[in-house]
């Protein structure tokens, strides 16, 4: 057998060298990934560079590594930063256990956690790992640091409004039905409508065109694409979701260099994508109790200070009816192994704990915060003492605008609400009311804050393809936008942004009803194509400007009106159609208690609703939901900063913009606040 020594590092696993006339192929170790994501690493070019990060914003550096027989082992491995070697200890992980069934057993992740670099411009960094044979393998990949600009006034808050699935469609349609229109003018404008400055959001996530809602929010508090269902980390090859590279937030960056709080407010449960990629760090978005236990638990890290929405099922011990808490979900780190330890020691994260029986809500208490179960109790919380504030409203997403509205109508003529007491939730605060309680809470921290306020049932809906629940649920959203900007218009040190994570639905306003609700509902019974199609659906002229009667609840008196707007999709499943409002929504499978009596009897999905009038439409998309899509999404801003929000923009950019103006201050519009990029 030959023994020949290459005294070379080998990038690839075949290596062919002459010998004696002989081409021999010999076999080396792999770097199959290396982390942060680069194009040099995947494809050997330098550009576009995929990882960005502020000066001294921390990441973890990460790479996988693959002996190149069964015998072999990794044996160590040493990091690089523009050609020095990183000084700090390397946590190696076999993959003996814990990692993908893709890779060999005797696999090594190695990582090392915490790590930033404060120069401006393009970086490279290697990994590189010595094979128990003594063969050496490296590998590179580069990032850049975003320099700061030079800045005028620093903002002391960031308010993100984020309208989940929220496309130009959606915010067309809450502005029809809310305003109306007079001889093609609208009588009024929605309040995102007002904001001085918009741009427009390309969402693609680090594996897809078409983000789910999990990347599409990190991207604008990490300055990162993540992959789909991960939310402030980077993929990796193990299968603990709680391990993975992670990258600091806006949140925790400010919180540690300013003392800024975090509020997170939404309409959808508090573990769900959108509030959770902004504090939580995992690999599953559906992690709950995990998710929820590192909210309170690495509130030093984030500064989280109010937390409200849905979600109380994960905050109950297991052992009371409607929990949803389980060790199966939930995270603990160990303490010898250097791979997860190194989490808590160098990210001074939660070492965690696998503790279904854990009463969360008591545990905030303990912690200083306020807790409400619902408006009556939100309302009478004394906020002069309160500094700290987590409501649970409902057991998962809360119940949307147009049953919590019913609801209060029903409630007020002597008679029950319906939905939401079918629900168990009758007293439910509206987004704007929780918006403008959570502002009253962040505002006394001196040193300001970042809030995150979702509407997130314009997205669950418009899946459903429920058209009336996300027109109400964006006019909802539109209401605590107000709210926002009323704040910050008063305030005058507060930056604010309207956007999405992403559109919904290819949702598409068609046109006008050319029939009475009356008449619609005749057709409805003879039902059919050409009754429900062709003798209603009124296209250019024929659609008029259909006029809705707004209550003094600020929401229509009825959405069955004569001559209603009518809505398609363009990304939709099979589904019935009859243009009507469904008295009930769909059943939603988060809810704990859906497959019993009363929920039980809501449509199971779109196919169980709508069938008298026989109206089939065939969707481009399988399953029975609606789906997101790649199309750019609108932004809109206001305040000191605005002005960076223009043009079109990648998602990520929203990052460093918003730290631009909160840490070195406010850029002259004319001048280029980021590196170039394509």
């Amino acid at each position: 057998m030959l023994n020949i020594q290459l005294s070379k590092y080998f990038a690839s696993s075949l290596f062919l060298v002459s010998f004696f006339g002989m081409d021999l192929v010999l076999a080396a170790p792999q770097v199959t990934r290396l982390t942060p994501p680069s194009e040099l690493f995947s494809s050997g070019n330098a550009s576009p560079v995929i990882a960005r990060f502020l000066p001294d914003q921390r990441f973890d550096l990460q790479a996988t590594i693959v002996p190149d027989s069964a015998e072999k082992s990794i044996s160590k491995a040493v990091f690089y930063m523009d050609g020095q070697e990183i000084k700090l200890p390397v946590a190696l992980k076999s993959c003996a256990t814990g990692c993908l069934p893709k890779l060999a057993k005797n696999s090594m992740i190695v990582t090392l956690r915490a790590i930033s670099n404060a120069k401006p411009g393009l970086h490279q960094f290697q990994v590189e790992a010595t094979q128990s044979d003594g063969q050496m393998i490296k590998a590179s990949g580069n990032f850049e640091i975003v320099p700061w600009q030079m800045g005028g006034q620093k903002i002391k808050n960031i308010i993100i409004m984020l309208g989940d699935g929220m496309g130009a469609a959606q915010r067309t349609a809450a502005r029809i039905v809310a305003n109306g229109y007079a001889q093609g003018k609208a009588k009024s404008a929605l309040a995102m409508d007002t904001f001085p400055v918009s741009g427009q959001i390309k969402t693609a996530s680090l594996n897809s065109l078409v983000t789910d809602s999990a990347p599409g929010m990190s991207a604008y508090v990490l300055g990162n694409k993540n992959n789909n269902n991960e939310e402030g980390v980077f993929p990796d090859d193990t299968l603990d979701p709680f391990d993975n590279p992670r990258i600091e937030y806006l949140s925790e960056y400010l919180s540690r260099t300013q003392g800024k709080s975090l509020g997170l407010v939404t309409t959808a449960d508090v573990f769900d994508a959108t509030p959770a990629a902004n504090a939580v760090h995992t690999s599953n978005r559906g992690a709950g109790t995990g998710i929820v236990d590192q909210y309170l638990d690495d509130r030093k890290l984030t500064g989280l200070s109010v937390l409200m929405g849905g979600g109380r099922k994960w905050f109950l011990p297991a052992s009371i009816p409607g929990s949803a808490r389980s060790n199966g979900n939930d995270y603990e780190f160990s303490a010898v192994e250097a791979h997860t330890a190194d989490i808590v020691k160098r990210w001074k994260a939660s070492p965690g704990k696998l503790d279904k029986d854990r009463d969360l809500i008591a545990d905030f208490q303990a912690a200083g915060f306020q807790y409400a179960s619902d408006l009556t109790s939100l309302n009478n919380l004394d906020m002069k003492s309160t500094d700290k504030l987590l409501g649970l409203f409902a057991y998962s997403n809360m119940n949307v605008a147009l049953d919590k509205i019913d609801g209060r109508r029903n409630v007020s003529k002597g008679i029950k609400g319906r939905v939401v007491d079918d629900f168990g939730f009758p007293d439910q605060p509206m987004l704007e009311e929780m918006t403008t309680k959570a502002l009253t809470v962040l505002q006394k921290n001196k040193k300001g804050f970042v809030l995150m306020v979702e509407g997130a049932s314009i997205d669950k809906q418009a899946h459903n393809m429920d058209t009336e629940r996300w027109i109400l649920d964006t006019i909802e959203f539109d209401r605590a936008i107000k709210v926002a900007q009323d704040f910050a218009e008063k305030d005058g040190q507060t930056l604010v942004i309207v956007t999405a994570d992403h559109e919904c639905s290819g949702v598409a306003l068609i046109g006008g009803s050319t029939v009475t609700d009356a008449r619609l509902q005749e057709l409805v019974k003879e039902g059919g194509v050409s009754n429900l199609r062709d003798k209603v659906v009124g296209v250019y002229e024929k659609a008029g400007f259909p006029k809705y009667i707004i209550a003094n609840d600020g929401y229509p008196a009825t959405t069955d009106i004569d001559y209603r707007l009518l809505v398609g999709y363009g990304a939709n499943s099979d589904r019935y159609e009859d243009w009507r409002t469904n008295s009930l929504p769909l059943q939603d499978s988060q809810q704990p208690f859906a497959k019993t009596t009363p929920l039980s009897a809501y449509p199971s999905d779109p196919s169980a609703r709508d069938v008298d009038g026989k109206f089939m439409i065939n969707g481009q998309v399988p399953g029975n939901s609606g789906v997101h899509t790649a199309t750019d999404i609108p932004i809109s801003a206001m305040g000191p900063g605005a002005w960076a929000f223009t043009g079109v923009l990648d998602n990520t950019d929203v990052f460093f913009h918003l730290a631009q103006a909160a840490i070195k201050g406010v850029v002259n519009p004319n001048v280029k606040a980021l590196s170039k990029r394509p």
